[in-house]
């Protein structure tokens, strides 16, 4: 095949063909020819040549008449039967009904496949192949008797003369793809016609070169004479002229010659002339048409038996006076090269003196001892740089009978061997010094002519490109170079798609050294686009080569080399190769010109960061944008890196979110250190934008973007605390000598990753140990004077934090979880002696906490704000030595009297215990304070107390619920006060919902009952509001036993009750309890005998009050009343029939419908519903 034919960066054949073949089963390798007998041995699917057509042979369900009479059933039944046993690739399918003759059932499998996108190579080749379909008279239909394998040709019946006269859409069952068939026939009908075409042309072109052959003869006897132009040659010189114009940037010239020849084809040689070898370009035929003078063995005629006496004078006189012309031109030209030889000689001779007198001068420069002198390595070669020919450097092995080198190309370089001492130095000296190569001639007298047809039979070809690299071997590095830069653009398409990385090495050590920059490029691109969608083991080797060929060429043939790459690959459809582009950019940032790496790489980062919708590309990106983080010099760049961090910050893939905060804010916050902003520009930047954010969010506040500002400012601790450190006055007596004390294992909390560690911040684990000494001896003795960065983490970071932490909203438990966190990284970073003596005073301060305060706080909303569960949760936690968990204990419990003798909102107290319960370690504390408040002496703090248990039950183990938390709320449910009583029954409605020991639950059950049954509170309305609301809450989840025998009854029993209520307020509060609590347990399962003798009549009473109060719930009542009715009489209905009624399902599920839109319409809120029932009035 000519060079010009092959696309280098064509590869999706060869990667289709390994997809496809890795689905059908079969190893990647090359498939069998057509024409050979059968598959291939090795193809454990494959049957004998003997056997019968299988029945499995086509995937289709079309039917055909060249299939001889094959069922469509019976095939597919066959292919169902053959794929519950072995699959079988389509290939072996292809393969059989190639071998039997199917041959139109071979194009329509065919055309099924290319329309799914699987294109086959046995069919392609095959369909592409016009000899396969010519006719050979007075053969009969094949037959596997006469011979004829499956890469026969087709022998059509006598109805069938072409595929013209076939119409498929009449044998289809599938009419929607009528039209596509019959496209993909007339393609393949086109294609033939001009595979055809073709042929003829071949024979043509035979024909007219072997005329052309004669005519060259009769040219070279009488060149006095000129024929006109052949049909052949004005092509061939046509496509000549129209590849210079082309080359040489004439292209409208080009466009105007190629209008003026409309019916030749410049872009295929083959056009011209199938048989044709390509010959050289115009300017390769102007230089050679004088220099290449042809030797007198070519140019004589030598008839055989024919004596000189035979010929006439004038011939031989004229012969010879030619021989004798074209003797002398050889002589004067070689006679001028040998000149040209020799003043090159003298020249390199001069110049070999010059390097011989430096080398001496700097030998006496470094005076080596004298004994070392006979050790004394030979000095490098001498020879001077040459320039890279790709003409002369090559060990021609044609022969004689290809002169198409000047006769000086076999003749070594003078350099090469004049020095012999020198060049043996060098490794590959022994290539470069070998001179010409003389073979022994044996001593015979065969005629020149005679001795080359005798060679003629050796089987050689030199005339495609392949044969042209094969038959001439490069003799030095420069040649290795350039004949590897020709080769591998052709080798990549062909190597398995799992190899293919064996090629980086080849690539990139060709693309380093080759002398051609458009070469370079093209490997390169090769290299990208090496392998279609690449997995991390070959993205890591790809750019493990991108990173040693930046080494090995510098920054800037990086940046006009490797990155142009880059940026074409930038929007590719599969995000493998744009992941390739992020990581090589990160990767390739240490070796490209500060500038471009800055400007250039940073746009494009940027532009993925934004535009990309691959999170692996833009995890990717992220860390990339880090790299060049670490390496940025220019400060303009900051507000740029700073709006990229917000924008990655607010991705909404939490990897891009991770690798922010593992790699690309230390490497920011590093940049910044150095700029000096990290006080002063970049924390506070992050501060207003969270007062911004509590400003604009009264309302409403976006607790996302308070997570990502407060999650950086989190990130940006460690670097804070190595500021502070490293800018301490006592940094100039740190002494790393001697034993240094390894630091605790628990000193700092575990980083995120390697670059958010301290001791990688500073240096290294004894550099940090040595600070950290000097550090708690600093703040526990000398203080803080003079201490700048320290000072403004006191003064100015912690009291703007805590008013921020001031004005959060208590109620939002991710808020306060997100701020406890980071005040708990903070302390803990700081370590112990600045929260005691720095952290905790301003907070105290604040919350002013003291005995002879307590009613002076009545009026003081700090204690109802989230300042108390992040001091508490983030501060007061960050140790958990005795005298912490004391201090711990003394504070929730003065809060929750302040709060209980202030009549203040419990919100801040519940948040701290929420927080504060999630982790079980803090269990045992919690109840050590709700038992002080069992046990306080004031009713208000033993009723907070009880209220609290509500909370704490949820993740306390049922052992810690029967010995601590249960006695203490019976303890409180026998309480003076019925307040507090009061107060315990969400604590038991809770216990009934998450506890299962049969005992626990039948205490709780008994003091339940206590409060519903004792006659001392049957007139308690506030007793039975709370027990109606807690049945409504706990109901739905609470097990079943305990609903069914005591929910039910008893919310039926207060319904009952309630009709004879004789004061109306109170009639309306436990009617807007019952109607919320009846709404809830309609949702769950309740038998037919519950849904009779209680639920239905608790309904009917409770819709006797709403008659009388609201006639819109009224009937919401009887559509529940309703449905309830309609179940018990499709259960009664089922049990007769044995099955359910489909009608009656579809008409309790409309009631249903009826009822939650009902409610929607509605605000089931008790203070809604008591203003409704107060309008009705």
């Amino acid at each position: 095949m000519a060079a010009g034919n092959v696309n280098p960066f064509n590869l999706s054949d060869s990667e289709d063909e390994a997809e496809q073949r890795a689905e059908d089963g079969v190893h990647i390798e090359k498939s069998p020819s057509v024409g050979t007998q059968g598959p291939s041995s090795n193809n454990p699917f494959s049957p004998p040549a003997d056997a019968e057509p299988p029945a499995l042979l086509v995937s289709s369900t079309r039917t055909s008449p060249s299939v001889e009479g094959i069922s469509v059933s019976v095939a597919a039944a066959a292919m169902t039967v053959a794929l519950a046993e072995t699959r079988v690739s389509v290939d072996v399918i292809a393969a059989q009904l190639i071998r039997d003759h199917y041959i139109l059932t071979a194009l329509e499998f065919h055309t099924e496949l290319l329309e799914s996108g699987r294109e086959l190579p046995r069919l392609r080749d095959y369909f592409s192949n016009p000899g396969n379909f010519e006719r050979q008279t007075g053969t009969p239909p094949a037959c596997k008797e006469q011979g004829l394998g499956p890469g026969g040709p087709l022998n059509r019946a006598g109805s069938i003369s072409t595929l013209d006269s076939l119409d498929f859409a009449r044998y289809s069952d599938d009419g929607n793809r009528e039209s596509d068939e019959r496209v993909a026939v007339l393609e393949f009908e086109l294609r033939k016609a001009k595979e055809t075409i073709q042929a003829l042309r071949t024979n043509l072109t035979q024909a007219a070169e072997s005329d052309t052959q004669e005519r060259n003869k009769n040219y070279s006897s009488h060149p006095e004479t000129q024929e006109p132009i052949r049909p052949l040659e004005k092509r061939a010189l046509n496509f000549l002229v129209n590849e210079y114009l082309l080359k040489n940037e004439y292209k409208l010239s080009a466009i105007t010659f190629s209008d003026e020849n409309d019916d030749q084809d410049f872009e295929l040689w083959d056009d011209v002339g199938l048989n044709i070898p390509k010959p050289p370009d115009l300017l390769q035929i102007y230089r050679n048409c004088g220099s290449a003078l042809p030797s007198p063995r070519n140019t004589v005629d030598v008839a055989v038996g024919v004596e000189s006496s035979e010929l006439t004078g004038n011939y031989i006189t004229q012969k010879s006076d030619l021989l004798q012309q074209q003797q002398t031109e050889v002589v004067e030209e070689l006679e001028y090269q040998i000149s040209l030889l020799n003043e090159e000689k003298q020249s390199l001779a001069d110049y070999i003196k010059k390097l011989q007198s430096e080398i001496q001068s700097l030998r006496r420069t470094v005076s080596p001892p004298p004994h070392d002198q006979g050790s004394q390595p030979n000095p490098p070669s001498s020879t001077p740089p040459q320039p890279l020919l790709d003409n002369g450097q090559y060990l021609d092995i044609r022969g004689a009978s290809e002169p198409d080198k000047p006769p000086t190309e076999s003749t070594p370089p003078t350099q090469t061997i004049s020095n012999p001492t020198h060049t043996s130095s060098q490794p590959h000296a022994k290539l470069k010094s070998r001179g010409t190569v003389v073979f022994d001639q044996p001593n015979r007298k065969l005629s020149p002519a005679f001795q080359q047809a005798l060679l003629s039979f050796c089987k050689m070809s030199a005339d495609s490109r392949l044969g042209a690299e094969v038959s001439r071997i490069a003799d030095n590095e420069e040649s290795v170079m350039l004949m590897l830069g020709r080769c591998l653009p052709h080798i990549v398409p062909n190597v398995l798609l799992a190899k293919r990385e064996e090629l980086i090495p080849l690539i990139l050590c060709t693309a380093c050294l080759h002398p051609e920059p458009k070469e370079r490029d093209q490997l390169l691109h090769i290299l990208f686009n090496l392998i279609k969608r690449p997995d991390d083991e070959q993205r890591q080797m790809i750019l493990t080569g991108c990173v040693a060929f930046a080494r090995h060429v510098g920054p800037t043939r990086v940046e006009a080399e490797l990155l142009p790459q880059c940026w074409e690959q930038i929007n590719h459809k599969y995000p493998e190769r744009r992941l390739l582009v992020a990581e090589a950019c990160g990767a390739l940032a240490p070796y490209l010109p500060k500038e471009i790496r800055s400007s250039l790489v940073l746009s494009m980062l940027q532009q993925m960061l934004a535009e990309d919708k691959a999170d692996m590309v833009r995890e990717a990106v992220v860390k990339s944008l880090a790299i060049i983080m670490g390496y940025i010099d220019d400060p303009d760049k900051y507000s740029q890196g700073f709006e990229l961090m917000l924008l990655s910050l607010g991705d909404p893939s939490e990897r891009v979110v991770s690798a922010i905060h593992q790699v690309f804010i230390p490497a920011f916050a590093a940049w910044t250190t150095e700029l000096g902003n990290l006080q002063t520009t970049l924390i506070p930047s992050l501060l207003a934008r969270i007062e911004k954010l509590l400003k604009q969010g009264e309302h409403g506040l976006d607790e996302h973007k308070l997570h990502m500002f407060l999650s950086a400012l989190q990130s940006l601790i460690p670097p804070l605390f190595s500021v502070v450190i490293q800018n301490a006055p006592f940094t100039h007596r740190v002494n790393l000598q001697g034993d240094i004390p390894p630091i605790e294992v628990t000193r700092f909390p575990r980083p995120a990753s390697p670059l958010q560690d301290i001791a990688t911040i500073v240096g290294s684990r004894e550099t940090l140990s040595a600070l950290l000494i000097l550090y708690d001896y600093q703040l526990e003795h000398e203080g803080t004077t003079g201490w700048d960065s320290l000072l403004w983490v006191v003064n100015q970071l912690l009291p703007q934090l805590i008013d921020i932490v001031g004005r959060i909203n208590v109620a939002s438990t991710t808020c306060v979880h997100e701020f406890s966190r980071f005040f708990w990284r903070l302390c803990r970073t700081f370590g112990k002696i600045f929260t005691n003596t720095k952290v905790k005073p301003q907070f105290q301060e604040i919350l002013r906490l003291s005995e002879e305060n307590v009613d002076a706080l009545t009026g003081n909303g700090i204690l109802t704000k989230a300042t108390v569960p992040i001091y508490a949760t983030g501060v007061l936690t960050c140790y958990n030595q005795d005298e912490d968990r004391k201090l711990l204990v003394g504070f929730l419990e003065d809060v929750m009297t302040t709060l209980s003798l202030s009549h203040a909102p419990l919100d801040s107290l519940k948040a701290s215990f929420v927080e504060l319960g999630a982790n079980p370690v803090y269990h045992e504390l919690l109840l050590t304070v709700l038992w002080y408040g069992v046990v306080h002496t004031s009713a208000l703090v033993r009723c907070t107390a009880a209220r609290m248990f509500e909370l704490l039950v949820k993740g306390v183990n049922e052992t810690l619920v029967a010995q601590r938390v249960v006695p203490a709320l019976i303890t409180l449910s026998s309480d003076p006060e019925i307040s507090v009583r009061i107060s315990t029954i969400p604590a038991f409605g809770t216990i009934m919902e998450t506890v299962t020991q049969k005992e626990l639950l039948e205490r709780v059950k008994m003091q339940l009952a206590s409060f519903l049954e004792d006659p001392q509170y049957q007139d308690q309305h506030s007793l039975h509001m709370e027990i109606i609301k807690t049945f409504g809450r706990v109901g739905p989840n609470a097990e079943p036993r305990f609903r069914d025998e005591f929910v039910l009854p008893h919310l039926h029993k207060l319904a009952l009750g309630n009709n004879i209520q004789a004061t109306e307020s109170k009639r309306i509060d436990i009617a807007t309890q019952l109607f919320e609590a009846y709404s809830a347990l309609s949702c769950c399962f309740i038998s037919e005998e519950l849904m009779v003798n209680h639920f239905l009549p608790g309904l009917r009473c409770l819709r006797t009050d709403m008659e009388q109060l609201s006639p819109e719930h009224e009937v919401i009542l009887s559509s529940m009343i309703k449905e309830g009715e309609m179940k018990v009489e499709n259960r009664g209905i089922g049990q007769a029939e044995g099955s359910v009624s489909i009608a009656a399902s579809l008409v309790g599920e409309d009631a249903k419908t009826k009822f939650l839109s009902k409610m929607g319409q509605l605000t089931t809120s008790g203070a809604m519903l008591a203003n409704v029932f107060q309008r009705k009035k």
